[in-house]
Protein backbone atom coordinates (compact mmCIF):
# COMPACT_ATOMS: atom_id res chain seq x y z
CA UNK A 1 0.00 0.00 0.00
CA UNK A 2 2.51 2.89 1.07
CA UNK A 3 3.31 3.67 -2.91
CA UNK A 4 2.25 7.27 -2.87
CA UNK A 5 5.39 9.29 -2.41
CA UNK A 6 3.26 12.39 -1.77
CA UNK A 7 1.79 11.20 1.50
CA UNK A 8 3.35 12.22 4.51
CA UNK A 9 1.48 10.09 7.15
CA UNK A 10 -0.72 6.90 7.70
CA UNK A 11 -3.60 6.33 10.60
CA UNK A 12 -3.82 4.00 12.60
CA UNK A 13 -6.84 2.26 14.41
CA UNK A 14 -6.69 0.44 17.44
CA UNK A 15 -6.20 -3.16 15.47
CA UNK A 16 -3.16 -2.07 14.43
CA UNK A 17 -2.06 -0.85 17.61
CA UNK A 18 -3.27 -4.06 19.05
CA UNK A 19 -0.93 -5.95 16.84
CA UNK A 20 2.14 -3.78 17.36
CA UNK A 21 1.60 -3.98 21.13
CA UNK A 22 1.81 -8.17 20.71
CA UNK A 23 4.59 -7.86 18.57
CA UNK A 24 2.90 -8.55 15.19
CA UNK A 25 5.45 -9.07 12.21
CA UNK A 26 3.20 -6.65 9.72
CA UNK A 27 2.81 -4.32 11.65
CA UNK A 28 6.86 -4.36 12.64
CA UNK A 29 7.31 -4.91 9.22
CA UNK A 30 4.97 -1.58 8.20
CA UNK A 31 6.13 0.38 10.52
CA UNK A 32 9.91 0.34 9.28
CA UNK A 33 8.32 0.72 5.89
CA UNK A 34 7.35 3.99 7.44
CA UNK A 35 10.53 5.10 9.55
CA UNK A 36 12.29 4.68 5.78
CA UNK A 37 9.83 6.95 4.12
CA UNK A 38 9.99 9.32 7.25
CA UNK A 39 6.15 9.52 7.51
CA UNK A 40 4.15 10.64 10.61
CA UNK A 41 1.79 7.76 12.53
CA UNK A 42 -1.54 9.81 13.53
CA UNK A 43 -3.59 7.95 16.06
CA UNK A 44 -6.84 9.49 16.62
CA UNK A 45 -7.51 9.41 20.55
CA UNK A 46 -10.40 7.28 20.52
CA UNK A 47 -8.14 4.28 18.48
CA UNK A 48 -5.67 4.18 21.54
CA UNK A 49 -8.35 4.67 24.18
CA UNK A 50 -9.58 1.04 22.72
CA UNK A 51 -6.14 -0.39 22.48
CA UNK A 52 -5.13 0.56 25.98
CA UNK A 53 -5.57 -2.04 28.75
CA UNK A 54 -2.94 -1.93 31.47
CA UNK A 55 0.12 0.53 30.56
CA UNK A 56 2.52 -0.94 33.05
CA UNK A 57 1.92 -4.04 30.71
CA UNK A 58 1.40 -2.35 27.53
CA UNK A 59 5.24 -1.54 27.09
CA UNK A 60 5.42 -1.74 23.65
CA UNK A 61 2.58 0.64 22.80
CA UNK A 62 3.53 2.73 25.10
CA UNK A 63 6.72 3.47 24.03
CA UNK A 64 5.06 3.58 20.68
CA UNK A 65 2.84 6.54 20.94
CA UNK A 66 5.59 8.52 22.41
CA UNK A 67 7.91 8.68 19.54
CA UNK A 68 8.47 11.94 18.00
CA UNK A 69 6.72 10.94 14.30
CA UNK A 70 3.62 9.50 16.39
CA UNK A 71 0.68 11.94 16.99
CA UNK A 72 -2.16 11.09 18.88
CA UNK A 73 -4.61 13.36 17.61
CA UNK A 74 -8.13 14.45 20.31
CA UNK A 75 -11.65 14.58 19.32
CA UNK A 76 -12.00 17.97 20.00
CA UNK A 77 -15.24 20.14 19.84
CA UNK A 78 -15.12 20.51 16.02
CA UNK A 79 -14.23 17.45 14.84
CA UNK A 80 -16.88 16.03 17.41
CA UNK A 81 -19.25 17.72 15.42
CA UNK A 82 -17.47 16.41 12.01
CA UNK A 83 -17.66 13.05 13.48
CA UNK A 84 -21.35 13.27 14.68
CA UNK A 85 -22.03 14.76 11.04
CA UNK A 86 -20.22 11.85 8.89
CA UNK A 87 -22.06 9.18 11.13
CA UNK A 88 -25.64 10.68 10.54
CA UNK A 89 -24.80 11.12 7.09
CA UNK A 90 -23.33 7.58 6.74
CA UNK A 91 -26.18 5.78 9.30
CA UNK A 92 -23.32 4.64 11.26
CA UNK A 93 -22.31 4.75 14.97
CA UNK A 94 -18.62 4.15 15.53
CA UNK A 95 -17.32 7.33 16.87
CA UNK A 96 -13.44 6.05 16.43
CA UNK A 97 -14.28 4.40 13.39
CA UNK A 98 -15.73 8.07 11.87
CA UNK A 99 -12.68 9.70 13.30
CA UNK A 100 -9.97 7.55 11.68
CA UNK A 101 -11.58 8.45 8.49
CA UNK A 102 -11.87 11.96 8.72
CA UNK A 103 -8.28 11.93 10.56
CA UNK A 104 -7.08 10.00 6.83
CA UNK A 105 -9.22 12.31 4.56
CA UNK A 106 -7.72 15.54 6.20
CA UNK A 107 -4.21 14.08 5.61
CA UNK A 108 -4.49 12.58 2.44
CA UNK A 109 -3.65 9.32 4.79
CA UNK A 110 -3.77 5.50 4.25
CA UNK A 111 -5.85 3.94 6.99
CA UNK A 112 -4.09 0.90 8.63
CA UNK A 113 -6.75 -1.30 9.90
CA UNK A 114 -7.94 -4.84 10.86
CA UNK A 115 -11.53 -3.02 10.06
CA UNK A 116 -11.89 -2.29 6.46
CA UNK A 117 -15.33 -2.56 5.76
CA UNK A 118 -16.86 0.02 8.39
CA UNK A 119 -13.62 2.38 6.98
CA UNK A 120 -14.88 2.10 3.60
CA UNK A 121 -18.62 2.50 4.47
CA UNK A 122 -17.55 5.95 5.99
CA UNK A 123 -15.30 6.32 3.41
CA UNK A 124 -14.91 4.91 0.25
CA UNK A 125 -12.11 7.25 -1.38
CA UNK A 126 -9.36 6.55 1.62
CA UNK A 127 -6.60 4.06 0.76
CA UNK A 128 -6.73 1.42 2.80
CA UNK A 129 -3.86 -1.38 4.49
CA UNK A 130 -5.64 -4.52 6.57
CA UNK A 131 -3.74 -5.98 9.59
Amino acid sequence: MLRDQSMNAVVFDAGPLIAMDRSDRRVIALLERVAERDLNVVVPAGALAQAVRDPARQARLSRFVRQPNVDVVALDRAAAVRVGRLLQARRMSDVVDAHVALCANDLGATVVTSDPDDIAALDPDLTVMVI
